[in-house]
């Protein structure tokens, strides 16, 4: 799927900054696993910033940000929409005063590349409507009648929220859902436990109740012309890293079967390089073995990103995108 990402669920990938902060559980803890970037910046910490709290953020070059109006104008040409995945190097709701103006550039450059569907995926939920708003403000604050009219989510924003385990799915997804965003997505990867999401799914008012309750504290707009899910789209996967955690398959399955049950798009991207098989034609195994300890039988895998969709079992060869009004 990827025309400059390799990232199956996208056709670009942009960032603007580079250089982040452990927040969650998925950027790696005492159990193991690890984020890539991070890892890739110590590598490389001009480029890719030095990670943390007192680190730095490496602003893009001014012809880096010139790249989405090609393929802007290429998707134009064609007649497509093109996903762009922002800041995979990077969180676009870091709250950081260095980062204030180039979020402002960004919602800028959102706003002119609108045949570009810019996903924009989280693990600070709390901190998107405040930060989306003043970007949105600082962007057009002296455009006058030439900024953009309505919300600052434009229709060209999807908005996800990483819910690694039950814990944030229960605390990040009330937060997505006050957000109206035109498709509001969960990357549940990688995947550290069983996710149950029934509380949004069983009930399809309870997103709105949700929302509207969420937005009257927070100050965010809420379309209330009809019921609407939390999210539209689940991304599922297992962590493929070194150090990588267990990814049990039952669990994959039991989103995708959640998702089928209510309509909701899944997207399974990824078995990951610990891959715990559910069904005994799930795949060839091995032994492995943690630390000299922890053993057991996972997948024996090639490729562990997902990039051979035939080595993934055949129930779980589920790729659906959300879908979204033109």
């Amino acid at each position: 799927m990827g025309r400059d990402s390799s990232i199956q669920w996208t056709h670009h990938t942009m960032n603007p900054w580079r250089g982040c902060s452990r927040v969650s559980p998925g950027c790696g803890d005492e159990t193991g696993g690890g984020c890539y970037a991070e890892a890739w910046s110590k590598r490389n910490p001009k480029v890719l910033g030095i990670w943390g709290d007192e680190g730095t953020r490496v602003i893009a070059s001014d012809a880096y940000w010139r790249e989405p109006l090609r393929w802007n104008r290429d998707a134009e040409a064609k007649g497509e929409r093109h996903r762009v995945f922002c800041a995979s190097l990077a969180d676009v709701f870091e709250d950081r005063p260095d980062l204030v103006a180039p979020r402002a550039r960004l919602w800028a450059l959102i706003d002119s590349t609108r045949h570009l569907d810019w996903l924009l995926l989280t693990k600070r939920t709390e901190n998107a409507p405040r930060l989306a708003r003043a970007a949105f403000e600082q962007a057009f604050a002296e455009s006058g009648p030439s900024a953009p009219a309505g919300s600052e989510w434009f229709p060209n924003i999807w908005l996800g929220s990483t819910v690694e385990n039950q814990e944030l799915a229960e605390k990040r997804i009330p937060l997505l859902s006050a957000v109206p965003a035109a498709v509001r997505f969960l990357s549940v990867e990688p995947q550290l436990g069983p996710v149950d999401l029934s509380a949004w799914l069983r009930d399809r008012t309870t997103a709105r109740r949700l929302a509207a309750n969420l937005s009257a504290g927070l100050g965010v707009p809420h379309d209330v012309r009809g019921p609407r899910l939390a999210f539209d789209w689940v991304i599922c996967g297992g962590e493929s890293g070194p150090g990588a955690r267990a990814f049990h398959l039952w669990w994959a399955r039991a989103l995708r079967d959640q998702c089928r049950g209510a309509g909701v798009a899944y997207f399974f991207k990824q078995a990951g390089a610990l891959a715990i098989p559910d069904h005994v034609n799930d795949g060839p195994i091995y032994e492995y073995r943690i630390s000299g300890q922890a053993t057991g039988i996972a997948l024996k895998l090639l490729n562990k990103k997902g990039g051979d969709i035939g080595e993934i079992p055949a129930d779980l060869r589920i790729r659906q995108f959300p879908q979204v009004s033109p």
